[in-house]
């Protein structure tokens, strides 16, 4: 990389710093516990709005997971999801109503609490219909994975977004609070994606899967990015770019092997594709809040006029985490 390059990316990730020390201002708070957060606990971090039905089994499964705080950000919802959130002890809450699109799909935000509270902590940046999956999760803490991840040097773990779907309609079977969402979204894509480089910021760029096969099936470059970077071991240099697809510096997007080999990388179990997705669909739509005019959501709309069935002969029913590195999905790498 040239010196000049190298000084552009300086000068985006000042700006990128700039940006959410202003955006900061936005926010408002509901509920701070965060003096409660420990020197080595582990933190979440989330944007959600209207999402009080996902709540329950969202909190109780990062619990589970070891997640020790959460730090959400409550933007605007009007359904409970705030008093929820509130009354929750483990759980620190912001509040803004300001457009969601302008504070960069919600990153602007994120990046300050960040860098607030999360330096020299692990922070787990998930949608709160992301569900992160890694190898031996059935077994270790995350905190086993980070630890492991302390040892070797590396501050920051990949995952791929993998969409999970039912097997019938999605309107067909109505979730239900506090329910695990895969139980009725048991089934996924198993090999039809496409990988590519970005070399400005050497993040790999993957696409494809069920979304690109029935949301976009004309268009598959339009589809969205299931690339993500969701685990960094944060520092006040660090922000994110763009969602979590990418940070700088740069070298934290590194979470592949170069020369060939593979690292240690998980899966993020995306559970959208639930009986709320109409409902959801309409209002983001109203909203217009999300990237590229929503059009994501106006491939929803156009398909789930039809009550479409994401399933094919080819769909896997979801086992567990050693079936995702079976097909490729994810790797295990030298973890042991």
């Amino acid at each position: 990389m040239s010196l000049i390059e190298r000084y552009r990316l300086r000068v985006e990730r000042q700006r990128a710093r700039l940006r959410f020390m202003r955006k900061s201002r936005q926010l408002r708070r509901v509920a701070n516990r965060t003096g409660n957060i420990g020197k080595d606990d582990i933190l979440l971090f989330s944007v959600l709005r209207n999402e009080r039905i996902r709540l329950p089994y969202f909190l109780e499964y990062y619990r589970k997971l070891g997640i020790n705080h959460f730090l959400m950000v409550d933007n605007g919802s009007d359904d409970g999801s705030r008093e929820y959130l509130s009354e929750q002890p483990d759980v620190s809450l912001w509040t803004t109503s300001h457009g969601y699109k302008q504070a960069r799909f919600g990153v602007d935000w994120l990046n300050a609490l960040q860098f607030r509270y999360g330096c020299d902590h692990w922070n787990l940046v998930v949608d709160v219909d992301e569900f992160l999956v890694y190898p031996f999760c059935d077994s270790r803490p995350l905190r086993a994975l980070t630890d492991w991840l302390d040892a070797s040097n590396v501050r920051s773990f990949g995952a791929m977004l993998l969409d999970m779907y039912p097997k019938g309609p999605i309107n067909a079977v109505e979730y239900r609070e506090g329910q695990d969402p895969f139980e009725i979204a048991e089934y996924f894509d198993a090999g039809n994606y496409v990988i590519s480089h970005n070399p400005k910021y050497r993040n790999l760029w993957i696409q494809g899967g069920v979304r690109a096969r029935v949301f976009f099936p004309n268009a598959p470059k339009k589809a969205p990015a299931l690339n993500k970077i969701p685990l960094v071991k944060w520092n006040r240099r660090y922000v994110y770019i763009s969602s979590t697809h990418m940070l700088l510096p740069r070298g934290l997007n590194l979470v592949y092997d170069e020369s060939g080999g593979e690292k240690t990388s998980g899966c993020l179990l995306h559970a959208k594709f639930l009986h709320t997705l109409s409902d959801k669909t309409e209002e983001e739509l109203k909203r217009r809040q999300h990237y590229g005019n929503s059009r994501e959501y106006r491939a929803y709309k156009e398909q789930l006029e039809d009550s479409p069935v994401l399933w094919c002969k080819w769909s896997e029913k979801y086992i567990n985490w050693r079936q995702l590195e079976i097909l490729g999905l994810m790797s295990k790498g030298n973890w042991v």
